[in-house]
């Protein structure tokens, strides 16, 4: 993400002074011999509530952005949430785990964030490390007015996770009668099965070789 004092929130002034100082550094570095350049504005002092003072290696400056911005999706706070998007960060970015601010706000049942990142272009087909999507860690944690919500999303409805299980597998085995029933309106195949051998009737009844693991 480019960086500028116009693009960047006041929540992340203390990061993007940071990275505009590494970039002050490298034209100081390129300029000719002999010739100084100018040196850039120092970030205002931090007050006692403060984030400490950002890192000028650019890398670090993105792992901080990283950090708060999962942080913010994962306690749900929109106003941070919100400079993020009024900076244009990219929204699908992934953690170590393959996770999106989206499936962290799912999955921890922050329904106005879901919202806000969806309104915002937050892509609600995006799969973890382990194929599962925000639509299934929401099934999977209960909250079924998110998921509600996620089922209405522009995503084919057998996405399938690396065990093979589709969210209308979910759905079935957590008893989410009425999530089921939408995704079967919205075309999921019910009879599909998983990497066990496991189908939605199965696991509606209890019968299966496995549980979806989270």
């Amino acid at each position: 993400m480019s960086l500028s004092h116009r693009s960047c929130p006041w929540v992340l002034a203390v990061l993007c002074a940071g990275a505009m100082a590494a970039g002050a550094a490298g034209a100081a570095s390129s300029a000719a011999p002999g010739t100084a350049a100018a040196a850039p504005a120092s970030p205002p002092a931090a007050s006692a509530g403060a984030e400490p003072a950002a890192s000028t290696d650019p890398a670090q400056v993105q792992r901080q952005l990283r950090r708060y911005f999962f942080d913010a999706a994962r306690e749900g706070r929109r106003d941070m949430l919100g400079e993020f998007i009024a900076a244009r960060y990219d929204l699908n970015v992934r953690d170590e785990k393959g996770y999106t601010a989206l499936i962290l706000a799912a999955y921890h049942g922050h329904r106005e964030v879901v919202e806000q990142l969806l309104k915002a272009g937050a892509d609600p087909c995006v799969q973890d490390l382990r194929g599962n999507t925000a639509l299934m860690g929401a099934i999977f944690k209960g909250e079924v007015a998110i998921a509600r919500r996620l089922v209405q999303a522009d995503c084919a409805p057998d996405q399938r996770n690396n065990a093979g299980q589709t969210a209308a597998m979910y759905a079935a085995l957590f008893q989410r009668t009425e999530l089921l029933q939408a995704l079967a309106a919205k075309g999921a195949d019910l009879g599909a099965k998983d990497a066990r051998g496991n189908d939605v009737s199965q696991l509606q009844r209890g019968e299966f070789a496995g549980s979806p693991a989270r």
